[in-house]
Order: structure tokens, then sequence, then C-alpha cells
């Protein structure tokens, strides 16, 4: 993707990614069955996973600078809306094989989990997933607000009744998940409609402009990534995350995920022809009226007739 003029921060990144490809590419020619090689390959693997930990926050501030000195306009919206979910979509997937290859080839075990195969967990308990998730995000709460609501958990299963729900997952991947939703579902009166989508907008935040630091206490609130980003890691294998908001009550979330290990497959962007058009194709004018959309301001004009 080009912008009119590209940020320093996001030029930083795109040095990383180039920086990344040529350490890869170094191996290309090397014996992959020489032991020194793949220990090698292996550390340079953890060095790249390293280097890019903070991309996220990296591209987020990129994208908040381009807003403040050009604006934003639809079609704009649009084009960064569709490249960053590639864009991370691919990180994501480029993350879970660098995991993968690190966690299988390093020879360590995890001791509290020596079933997993990798970071893939073939028996996923997803009620402790959520407990994870739900002990942290209260303890974050209560770090900010001094207080936290109970969370009640109902398990149902509908194929084993009585039985745990397992699936073959990546758990922390469902944490990432479910701990930006326990930040978010509420009864505070919820979200009208015309702005659900804004919810998953890169370019949407109400949340003052963060500042990036080396502190590990997280915010409950700053670039606005949490949502979108959480949707591709539900999207990734196939999944779904949708928001239902009930303007006047409250907003509730919900995480479709597929049991089966079969239909789990990736779901990976494709750069073709058809990608590149979609960055030349303007938003057309709406063929219907919508009344429920906010008012323009318009200014006040004298008219003669």
């Amino acid at each position: 993707m080009q912008f009119e003029q590209e940020p320093e921060l996001l030029k930083l990144c795109k040095m990383m990614y180039a920086q990344s490809l040529m350490e890869i590419v170094e191996f290309q020619e090397k014996n992959p069955d020489d032991g020194k090689v793949l220990s090698n390959f292996t550390e340079a693997l953890v060095n790249i996973r390293n280097r890019h930990n903070n991309v996220i926050p990296t591209m987020a501030q990129g994208v908040i600078e381009y807003k403040e000195s050009f604006g934003v306009d639809p079609v704009t919206n649009q084009n960064v809306q569709y490249f960053l979910d590639r864009f991370y979509m691919s990180r994501i997937s480029i993350r879970m094989l660098i995991n993968q290859h690190t966690l299988i080839f390093e020879g360590s075990r995890n001791p509290a989990h020596p079933k997993h195969i990798g970071s893939i967990d073939p028996n996923c308990d997803v009620v402790e997933v959520v407990k994870d998730a739900c002990e942290s995000s209260k303890m974050l709460c209560d770090q900010y607000y001094l207080a936290s609501p109970e969370v009640i958990i109902k398990q149902v299963n509908a194929k084993a009744v009585g039985q745990p729900l397992h699936i073959v997952y990546v758990p922390s991947h469902l944490y990432h998940m479910l701990f930006e939703l326990f930040k978010m579902l509420d009864r505070g009166g919820g979200v009208p409609l015309r702005k659900i989508d804004q919810l998953f907008s890169y370019m949407y935040s109400t949340a003052p402009r963060p500042v990036m630091d080396n502190s590990s206490n997280a915010p409950l609130a700053g670039f606005g990534y949490g949502l979108p980003i959480s949707r591709l890691y539900a999207k990734y294998f196939q999944g779904d995350l949708q928001l239902y908001s009930m303007e006047g009550y409250g907003t509730s979330a919900v995480i479709y995920l597929k049991a089966l290990s079969t239909e789990s497959v990736e779901r990976l962007p494709v750069f073709n022809k058809s990608a590149w058009r979609h960055y030349q194709t303007s938003i057309e004018a709406d063929d219907w009226c919508i009344p429920s959309k906010e008012p323009k301001k318009l200014g006040k004009y004298d008219v003669n007739v």
C-alpha cells in the first residue's frame, strides 16, 4: 500500500521486514539436515520474532501520524482497513509458524503442558482459558478502577452433556480474544447500530492517543486495535468474532470457533491482481436513504431564487 507521504514509523516497519527477509534468505541454500544450520536458523527466527514484537503499536502510531497530517476520507479509510486486515493476518500466520518451529525444534517442552504440539493444544479446555483471561482482566480493572464485576461461567456441551468443552486450538489466541472482550462487554447503554463498524476500524478510536513506552502495564484503551486484531485471530482458523449491541442496554460478543481440526485451516490473504484493484476502487454513493445516519454539519448560505 502506498501513502502520499509515508510517516517515519511506517518506513521503520518496512526496514524491519526487509532486514528479516534478508536474514531468512541466507539459509535458502544451506543444508537443513545439518544440526548447526538448524540451530542457527532457529536462533535467527527467535531474533526476528523479537524484532517484530512492537510492529502493531508502531504501525498504529504511523497511521495516527498519517491521519493527523492528511485527514481521513471514506476511500482512504476503506483502503487502510483492507490493507491492515491482510497485513496483520499475515503477521499472525508468520508468528504462528515461527512459534511452532522454535517450540518443536528447540527440543524443550513446557512441563505444564506436555501434550501440546508446539503452541497447539489438541485438547484445549475452553473454560480454563476463559478463567485465565477473566482473572487477568479483573486484575487490570481493579488496578484502574479499584473494582471489578464478578463473572459467571456457564458451560453447555450439546454434543456430550455434562462434559467439559475441549477443542483443538491455540490457547494463546483464544486468551487474546477473550481478554480483549472482557474489557468491553457491559450493560452501559450499548453502541448505536451505525457505529458498530467503527469498533473494528483501525482509524477510529475514542481513547486519547497512547504513549509508547516499555511499561508492562497495558492500558484499558489505546490504539483501538484490540477488537479488529481479535477478530483476525478468530478468522485465522475459519472462525469469527461478532458484536451485538442493543442501544440503551448494553453490548455482547460472540466468538465462533471450529471444533474440528480438519476444518480449522489457515485463512490467509492472496496477493494477486484482484487485491491490487481493490485499492483502485472508490466507494460508490449509497443507493438507499438512511435517515438514521448522523447529519452532516452544513454551513449557512444565502440563496437567491
